[in-house]
């Protein structure tokens, strides 16, 4: 009896633990949303502070009703205005229940770009491939082969209800919104991971006219980061590495899913090109992919950043 107490005692409470640990990720902290609040100092010496609700990463499928209602609930912080950064879908069905649950952010001014899961739907994947991709640079579809038989999402209909309300198109252009007189550029991307950006379009910096600028994106790419930060930004936004989903406790992140480093996985940070710095700040998301719902370490969040003068 000792001799197999021994022998499978370790192993058995492995396995234990490893299953607690799984129930815990896909049956409680999946659907633990958070808000987070962010101070940046960005702005003109006098101009009033910005509430900026970022929201990315949604990945919605079909029936997540807690998701939608804490969607919908957000509407309470009453924000300036609101900044969507994409992949708002997992699941080619998903488009109704997507704009309602967004529906009353709607009320308030905002923009959006999209994320390679607005246009294309998720495919079963190995977790391991993130990170062999990691070791070897390559993610999405820089560096790797092209996708073979993917699954389109009806992304138009999406665009045609961010755009009915009013919600500013950033894809590959440049938007502008008022704010109590005060005109705020937006300069956005399509989606790097998809090999969808296209800087050359957008290139010139801030709007000389508008009180301020900031930048948009899906995935924080170092080619999109460089190229944003060298033209003067202030502040840039993205999402697109939920944290790195599933984290290690008091370590962090293994993976982003681009080339951005571990340690701005998301939340608030600097990034440096061209002699000048932006802020940028990466949202961990509210959702993940159809296939990995999980997350561990890692809660599914939208931000509330105020946007204050800078010293």
């Amino acid at each position: 009896m000792d001799d197999m107490r021994a022998r499978y005692g370790v192993p058995l409470g492995i396995t234990a633990v490893g299953a607690a640990g799984l129930a815990y990720a896909a049956g409680f902290e999946v659907r633990s949303f958070r808000l987070r609040r962010v101070t940046v100092p960005v702005l003109p010496q006098g101009m009033r502070p910005l509430r900026v609700l970022q929201v990315s990463d949604i990945h919605m499928v079909g029936g997540q009703r807690k998701k939608q209602r804490w969607l919908q609930s957000l509407a309470g912080l009453r924000p300036d205005f609101v900044i969507n950064t994409g992949d708002n879908l997992s699941d080619p069905q998903g488009v109704p229940e997507t704009l309602d649950a967004l529906g009353p952010l709607m009320r308030f001014p905002g923009a959006y770009v999209f994320g390679s899961n607005d246009y294309y739907g998720p495919k079963l994947r190995n977790p391991a491939r993130y990170l062999v991709e990691r070791m070897t640079g390559r993610h999405g579809l820089n560096g790797n082969t092209p996708v073979v038989g993917a699954i389109h999402n009806p992304w138009e209909e999406l665009r045609d209800g961010f755009d009915a309300a009013g919600w500013v198109n950033l894809t590959n252009t440049r938007g502008t919104l008022k704010i109590d007189g005060m005109e705020i550029a937006l300069t956005g991307l399509d989606d790097p991971h998809i090999k969808r950006d296209r800087y050359q379009q957008v290139a010139g910096g801030p709007e000389a006219g508008a009180d301020f600028s900031m930048a948009v994106v899906h995935a924080p790419y170092l080619r999109v980061l460089d190229a944003f930060t060298a033209d003067r930004y202030p502040l840039i936004l993205a999402g697109h590495t939920h944290g790195g989903q599933l984290c290690i406790p008091f370590y962090g992140a293994l993976v982003t899913n681009c080339d951005i480093d571990t340690d701005r996985v998301k939340g608030l940070s600097t990034h440096t090109a061209g002699g000048h710095r932006s802020y940028l700040h990466v949202s961990a998301g509210c959702g993940t992919n159809r296939y990995t719902p999980v997350r561990f370490a890692c809660p599914p969040e939208a931000t509330l950043l105020t946007l204050v003068p800078h010293s």
